[in-house]
């Protein structure tokens, strides 16, 4: 048994201070982003938030809307084969940037072998490995397999949340490695097993981990507003991943559910309940649910929530002088606030 004393932090813990700016207005913010690839040399420029592969959320109607904004989607894995291959050959065929969707697979043999006959139909150059725990020698295994597979693949892998495995990943193959056990809102890992690790300190240990080895990190669960998405990118964070923060919109795929007058839909996590009895034929004997399921409210179009989202983050660079998104983590400096809370009324 061991203790870390270091204190860990969580986005609501922080705000950022406040800079100097010679900005006039959020519409001189460039929020967009280059990278280029360790192990492919493929050029990315977007907006680097990406909209989760939760069966809900990462819909090729989400994909379609991001792509008008320049966002991406990772498609959720319960698309047939036929579905994937005609999406992917009508993207590449109306010249859109295939770094807007991303291919998501778990790490079975039959995940591997749906990948090689959708990636036989036509190309795909953005994979999403994602599994819970990160932190098996079979998942850094599969992502070497993938990447032995396909060396021109763009490879996102996850979820982990410390620098060694992060770097490990990214020596075996991943691009981008996803970071974040348990922060998500219908994600209940942490209660169920006592794992997880404060988002906010796992986004800046992985990024410095990522960054030294020429790779990026996306940063997946804890935001709930805004003003999170630029605490993620302040800490390091190269790429954000959103599920409820999309969730409720028309290009979503849960159920609209009427309450009281006012109407809702409903989402859930992929490792709940309601997701293994819809995909799995129930919760296995051996587990437990890490997810729950919860009513959102019915939001429309995701086109103004965009937005909000967006421009939230483009004031964010206003108030510290960052004129382009790279520049955030630069100009960040964090205050804690909780410390303060716990001093104001009289806490150790």
């Amino acid at each position: 048994m061991h203790i870390e004393e270091a204190v860990k932090l969580d986005f609501k813990d922080v705000l950022i201070r406040p800079k100097r700016s010679t900005l006039n207005s959020r519409s001189e913010v460039d929020i967009r982003r280059e990278f280029v690839f360790r192990h492919t040399q493929k050029k990315y420029h977007g907006i680097p938030i990406i909209a989760a592969n939760m069966d809900a959320v990462g819909t090729m109607e989400m994909a379609q809307a991001l792509l008008l904004h320049g966002l991406s989607t990772a498609l959720h894995k319960h698309y047939s084969i036929d579905q994937l291959a005609q999406f992917f050959t009508g993207l590449r065929a109306a010249g859109s940037p295939m770094s807007s969707a991303f291919y998501s697979m778990g790490i079975g043999e039959t995940d591997f072998d749906k990948f090689i006959a959708v990636n036989a139909n036509t190309p795909i150059d953005h994979v999403c490995i994602d599994v819970a725990n990160g932190y098996t020698e079979r998942f850094i295994n599969y992502v070497k397999k993938v990447r032995a597979a396909k060396p021109d693949l763009v490879i996102m892998a996850g979820n982990v949340v410390t620098g060694d495995i992060t770097e490990e990943l990214i020596l075996a193959g991943a691009d981008i490695v996803k970071v974040g056990i348990g922060p998500g809102s219908v994600c209940t890992t942490r209660k169920l097993t006592g794992i997880g690790y404060p988002q906010l300190s796992a986004v800046i240990e992985c990024a410095d981990a990522a960054h030294g080895l020429g790779g990026q990190i996306c940063a997946d669960g804890g935001c709930a507003v805004p003003g999170d998405l630029a605490k993620a990118f302040g800490g390091g964070a190269d790429f954000i991943m959103l599920g409820g923060m999309l969730a409720g919109h028309d290009e979503c795929a849960g159920e609209l559910v009427e309450r009281d007058g006012a109407m809702f839909q409903r989402f859930y996590g992929m490792s709940s309940r309601t997701a293994m009895e819809k995909y799995s034929g129930g919760v296995a004997t051996y587990r437990a649910s890490e997810g729950k399921e919860v009513l959102v409210p019915y939001r429309g179009p995701v086109a103004d929530t965009l937005l909000d989202i967006l421009g939230g983050v483009r004031s964010a660079c206003t108030y510290v002088g960052a004129h382009k998104l790279k520049e955030l983590t630069k100009r960040t400096t964090f205050i804690r606030v909780t410390q303060q809370l716990n001093e104001v009324f009289g806490k150790s």
